[in-house]
């Protein structure tokens, strides 16, 4: 019965983090909605028993994923800020 309870709160929050980087106009909130979604979704995957996708999922889909993000927003940010010299 726990097991439930978990699974569909864990649903539930995947999909409002997925509403949140869907909709969301600023764009370091949506990555970090986006992050937070694969993050939680690995927790998913290890209830599940499939230690091996959450593994995957942790490293690549929230950490390996938000960092290209984030070093992609700056490069993005920093020539602009070239450009408008």
């Amino acid at each position: 019965m726990n097991f439930l309870i978990i699974s569909i709160l864990l649903g539930i929050i995947i999909l409002a983090m997925a509403g949140i980087a869907i909709i969301q106009k600023n764009i370091v909130v949506a990555i970090i909605a986006a992050g937070a979604l694969s993050l939680f979704a690995s927790i998913l995957y290890l209830l599940l028993a499939a230690p091996d996708v959450a593994m995957t999922e942790a490293a690549i889909g929230s950490g390996l994923s938000t960092i290209i993000f984030f070093y992609v927003l700056n490069r993005i940010r920093t020539t602009d800020e070239r450009n408008e010299e």
